[in-house]
């Protein structure tokens, strides 16, 4: 079992509104409320790692991504960790996913090796920050979620739920893999 569940946000436990900076506008995804339980069940400290450009673009306050926060924490109840990416696709930086600065910065601020730890994501560049951090990746693929990337996939898994059932559930063998999950 990991020792962290890391979460992206938008597209994964939220509905993805693009640049949303109104915590009104926030709607959990299905089996949301359901796959943090079971990881809290589980004693498993969780968190987010969230690109949000829109800052860096204009489009969001660093004051409305808090606001965002604080809804999605009122939803789900606290999460134990959040980091989050306020640069744009452009700037360079180590956090923006797919770099393994969120993730890194995730683990480190609960003490918790990379390697033990799983990201949770809906696109590629979750998957890739997980892979750069070391971590393990399980994509939830949405409308948007490209072929290529649920090809690329370490792991494959049709709702946030099952997901985290992955994790969480053992299967005859010993390891924890349900047979709705296709793991690659």
């Amino acid at each position: 079992m990991p020792a962290l569940v890391l979460f992206d946000r938008d597209g994964t436990l939220v509905e993805d509104v693009p640049y949303n900076g109104d915590p009104a506008r926030v709607r959990l995804m299905p089996t949301a409320r359901d796959a943090v339980a079971a990881v809290r069940a589980a004693g498993i400290p969780l968190g987010v790692v969230s690109n949000q450009s829109g800052v860096a673009r204009g489009l969001l306050t660093r004051d409305q991504v808090e606001a965002v926060r604080r809804r999605v924490d009122e939803l789900l109840g606290p999460l134990h960790v959040w980091a989050i990416c306020p640069h744009g696709p452009g700037d360079g930086c180590g956090c923006r996913k797919p770099a393994p600065g969120l993730v890194l910065a995730a683990c480190g601020r609960l003490g918790v090796p990379a390697a033990r730890a799983t990201v949770i994501g809906d696109i590629g560049a979750d998957m890739g920050a997980a892979r750069a951090a070391g971590a393990r990746g399980i994509l939830v693929p949405t409308p948007v979620t490209r072929a290529e990337e649920i090809q690329a996939a370490p792991a494959v898994a049709p709702d946030l739920l099952t997901a985290v059932r992955l994790l969480l559930s053992p299967d005859p063998e010993g390891g924890h893999r349900p047979m709705e999950v296709e793991e690659r």
